[in-house]
């Protein structure tokens, strides 16, 4: 424990003040300071596009039908010049190309998978609603384990929506700032699998590389072109002395096209070969064609070939054999593991460890029992990479669990736990785009946003003044009061300011002085009437309270429908404005009460909650409303008949969160006129 502290305790002092992506504490503990968001600090802002081709393949169970998967490559082609979604365009292309095909063919929709919604006799007008509903439920199932690997990131309050029904999911992650952990978190389709490798002294997998060797040889031989035989010899003595030095290693590489880059695995280790990080594509290439693949002999044709997970600065790279089937299918796949948690090995190193259901652990223990029997290894294997491939040997190990180490940092065992505990996501997810917003932008938006605040406060706190007079003052202590409150309970709550919580600030402001007004009038009433001060204000105080609280249960009311289905920039609006209501409904009743009180208690102070400029001010103002009704009848219905017709005729403008679509800020080296660029933009984009 004293070790995993110590190791805690340097982790923090290696991010210092200003931790990746948030973290203020190993465990994320609670902030010291007030958090902002994406649009006053600056953080990570990223796009995904869920995969709708690779939900389609997994509802057709990878079907290998000709006109289905020429669909899809005609989609592909047509979603490249086109806006619609990816899903229209395949049905578009299937019914261009499709014959006597069927969407519900036995061996496309209507399969076993599909068999509660789909059978043989449907047409395909009727297959296409079940199918949009299936892409809607998986890209919900995809934002759903988003949201919570997200939630563990270590980020406060991020905001994740989906951008309608295009597929797309747009992420931000506020003070964020390593983009390459980011995406890899996010686009990480978390498909953990365990498989048995094959041993080092394989003898078939020994000759399958020896033949592999030299039909490469055959392959890559070059040929000689008439302009090459045609060279002066003076021309190519020159070539060869320059690189006289490496020759013999070009040489053998070139004998050895495969074995020239094969190295040995290191001792103790169950992966049969290592190569060099920069020719891992090569020889990845290698084994991956089909005429290399063919030479694989019976015993392991079917042998799947891996790159493990390799430290950044790693110059090697270890390759493994592992035992797969016909239908390249693991001994166990991921959906097994019931928890998984970041943890410490046996050597104080950074690891995850995993848990795993009744099922998983039955089958476990029979997969440590025949590594143990062969003398084999087990690779973990996450999104196609082996993390690591650990020997038994102690026989069967039972009770499902199982440890995976590496070359990790605690944040990438902290994100591998977090992945694998909100589960795969149901197809890839790319992301189409992703920046940093720095925090020059924030800054600005810091600064506008909080002059806004600043200029509201001070003429309400001056008008109080004008208007009341010493009452006045009591009102502006309470209302200032009430901003501490609210920033105080921010901070508190871990809440995040954003800019549209500096709004709901600003509206809060309005609502405080509000309920003062409320008051302060009511008190006048009951001095009009010949009531004493003391009197006057309680009952002001009280006949004041049932309006007060009418008018801030309505609003609040309002504000917690928004923070419940609200997300991002309406969260934060929703969030500071059922602070200020709580806040200023306890600073309006209870502190000005109490300041009031407090002047009034002594003999011979006076507090008249007006001043003599606005004492008679709308006094003897005589406004016949009621009298007026007609003529607010005909201006009303004017207005909404223009505003109901203008909403059915042009419409509402929407923005780019409702519709989709690029947001740009674009700056300028000198000062422009806005008018002459909205004019100059208009004539462009219409």
């Amino acid at each position: 424990m004293a070790k995993r502290e110590a190791l805690e305790a340097s982790y923090l002092d290696s991010i210092g003040s200003n931790p990746v992506l948030g973290y203020t504490s190993y465990d994320d503990a609670k902030k010291k300071e007030l958090n902002k968001g994406l649009d006053l600090k600056g953080g990570i802002n990223v796009t995904l596009q869920i995969s709708v081709k690779d939900i389609l393949k997994g509802l057709a169970n990878n079907t290998k039908n000709p006109v289905f998967n020429k669909a899809l490559a005609d989609a592909d082609t047509a979603s490249k010049s086109s806006d619609d979604t990816y899903l229209e365009l395949f049905f578009d292309a299937f019914d261009n190309i499709k014959g006597e095909t069927k969407l519900a063919s036995p061996d496309i929709f209507a399969n076993k998978g599909l068999s509660d919604v789909v059978n043989f006799q449907m047409t395909d007008d009727k297959v296409k609603p079940i199918i949009r509903t299936k892409i809607d439920e998986s890209i919900v199932s995809a934002f759903e384990v988003l949201r919570e690997r997200i939630d563990g990131f270590g980020v406060t309050q991020p905001n994740i929506q989906r951008e309608g029904n295009s597929g797309r999911i747009l992420v931000e992650l506020p003070g964020a700032r390593d983009i390459a952990r980011a995406q890899e978190l996010l686009s990480s389709t978390a498909q953990l699998e365990f498989w048995e490798t094959y041993p080092q002294s394989n003898q078939s997998l020994g000759t399958f590389f020896v033949n592999a060797n030299e039909k490469l040889k055959d392959i890559l031989e070059p040929v000689e072109t008439e302009e090459e035989i045609s060279k002066p010899e003076s021309e190519i003595d020159s070539l060869l002395s320059d690189v006289a030095q490496d020759s013999l290693n070009l040489n053998e590489q070139a004998n050895n096209p495969l074995l020239g880059k094969l190295i040995p695995a290191s001792p103790g280790s169950h992966a049969i070969a290592r190569v060099l990080v920069t020719d891992t594509a090569e020889v990845g290439g290698y084994l991956r064609m089909r005429e290399i693949r063919r030479l694989l002999p019976n015993d392991v044709q079917f042998t799947k070939f891996l790159w493990e997970r390799s430290a950044k600065d790693s110059e090697l790279a270890e390759l493994y054999a592992l035992k797969s089937n016909r239908d390249n299918m693991p001994r166990i796949s991921g959906d097994v593991v019931s928890d998984a948690q970041d943890t410490f090995d046996q050597y104080n190193k950074p690891a995850v460890s995993m848990t795993m259901n009744t099922r998983g652990a039955k089958e476990w223990e029979k997969l440590t029992g025949d590594a143990f029997n062969n003398q084999t290894g087990i690779a973990i294997v996450l999104d196609n990479k082996v993390y690591t491939a650990p020997g038994v040997s102690t026989g069967p190990i039972s009770g499902g669990r199982s440890e995976i180490t590496g070359t990790f940092t605690i944040n990438e065992t902290k994100d591998i736990a977090n992945v694998l505990r909100a589960g795969k996501l149901p197809a890839s997810a790319e992301i189409i785009q992703s920046e940093v917003v720095g925090p020059s932008l924030g800054q600005e938006a810091i600064d506008s946003g909080f002059m806004s605040f600043l200029i509201a406060m001070c003429f309400v706190l001056v008008w109080m003044i004008f208007y009341y007079g010493k009452a006045g003052i009591f009102a502006d202590i309470a209302l200032i009061l009430n901003i501490l409150l609210i920033f105080g309970v921010l901070t508190s709550l871990g809440a995040v300011l954003t800019l549209p919580g500096i709004a709901g600030i600003v509206l809060t402001i309005g609502m405080s002085v509000d309920a003062n007004v409320l008051i302060f009038e009511r008190i006048k009433e009951e001095l009009a009437r010949g009531k004493g001060k003391a009197q006057a204000v309680a009952d002001g105080f009280g006949n004041a309270l049932s309006s007060i609280l009418d008018a801030n249960i309505t609003t609040g009311l309002t504000a917690i429908i928004l923070f419940v289905f609200g997300s991002g920039p309406i969260k934060g609006f929703a969030t500071t404005l059922l602070i200020g209501i709580v806040t200023s409904l306890f600073t309006a009743i209870f502190i000005t009460r109490l300041l009031v009180d407090w002047y009034i208690a002594k003999k011979g102070r006076s507090l008249d909650f007006s001043t003599g400029i606005t004492k008679n001010l709308f006094k003897n103002m005589n406004i016949n409303f009621l009298g007026k009704r007609k003529i607010a009848y005909v201006v009303s219905f004017i207005l909404v008949g223009v505003g109901v017709f203008s909403l059915f005729t042009t419409g509402l403008q929407e923005g780019v969160d409702f519709i989709g679509g690029r947001s740009y800020q674009i700056r300028f080296e000198k000062a422009v006129n806005p008018s002459e660029i909205a004019s100059e933009l208009n004539t462009v984009f219409g």
